[in-house]
């Protein structure tokens, strides 16, 4: 099947193709915001087939060495992963990242004041100077509710603004769209660009992690036949656990990103596991005031522009 589009509003477009599932969406002047849509639209329908043509290679762990992959998605994909190459990791740990990167250049134009594309949860943010983005943050996937009337509310709000050093946001967890090794209900990752959160986002949630008999695990290619993990055992159920035992978990995850921190390839994360929650707080103060404060029990609110 052929990609698809279709407009939801004057300033959002909802794209598909295969795997592939985003919402497009800018603010600024009506000309230039039809524009961009336009050349998001002819960059997207070209990108599943790209992929798709160096699929095999994409399903290969990172390796030592120069980049084998030729396309720009592909290349990115590697790239945002190849700092995590001393463990098990392919290039698919960034695919969603990297695809809402290829996309959001579209957007920087004159007379766009803010952009996102959302690429199921892993978003490229674009902000003009003075603007900024508020992004909602859905912690557990199982009680969202596509029926539920009303706003959707999220479990927590923060704010980027344009001088801000992110551009990303990607969120991972053993409930999500990918398969992961952890515990995490979700780990939301924020960074300089969307491969970047992406990637990072999958390895912080395989971090979170503790040895209980209540948790499941198969073998990934007995999930799902093509899997790039191929027998590694992934998560397929995390039962109650003691509150103990989350806290280990979440610590465990929340070193993980310190580390990742200092190493400059996350600028904070939220990890959440089971009602309990941690926050790696920015190294920017003036970024940090606008995270959570503190960890604990999550506490829901109103949506904010996006979510994750």
């Amino acid at each position: 099947m052929p990609a698809q589009r279709t407009a939801l509003d004057a300033g959002r477009w909802h794209l598909n193709h295969g795997p592939i599932d985003i919402i497009a969406e800018a603010h600024g002047d009506a000309v230039e915001v039809a524009v961009a849509h336009e050349h998001v639209w002819r960059r997207f329908a070209a990108l599943l087939d790209e992929l798709v043509a160096e699929l095999p290679l994409l399903r290969q762990p990172v390796a030592e060495g120069d980049c084998p992959l030729r396309g720009p998605v592909a290349r990115r994909m590697w790239e945002a992963c190849a700092p995590f190459r001393a463990g098990f990791i392919t290039p698919m740990a960034a695919v969603a990242g990297a695809v809402a990167q290829e996309l959001i250049p579209c957007y920087h134009r004159p007379g766009i004041e803010r952009a996102w594309i959302n690429n199921g949860g892993d978003i490229a943010l674009h902000l003009a100077t003075g603007q900024s983005a508020r992004i909602g943050l859905f912690a557990d996937i199982a009680r969202f509710d596509p029926r539920a009337p009303g706003l959707i509310t999220t479990d927590g709000q923060f704010e980027l603004r344009a001088e801000d050093p992110v551009r990303g946001v990607a969120t991972s967890g053993w409930r999500g769209r990918s398969f992961s090794l952890g515990i995490a209900d979700s780990v939301t990752v924020l960074a300089a660009t969307a491969a970047q959160a992406d990637a990072a986002a999958t390895v912080i949630a395989n971090a979170v992690d503790v040895d209980d008999a209540g948790i499941q695990r198969r073998p990934a290619n007995e999930c799902k036949d093509d899997s790039d993990l191929g027998d590694i055992p992934v998560t397929v159920d995390v039962g109650t656990l003691a509150p103990s035992k989350v806290h280990r978990a979440l610590d465990a995850g929340a070193e993980r990103a310190k580390a990742l921190q200092r190493l400059g390839l996350v600028a904070s994360a939220v990890l959440v596991c089971q009602g309990q929650w941690r926050v790696v707080q920015p190294l920017s103060s003036g970024f940090a005031e606008r995270l959570p404060q503190s960890e604990g029990s999550i506490a829901a609110d109103a949506v904010g522009s996006v979510f994750a």
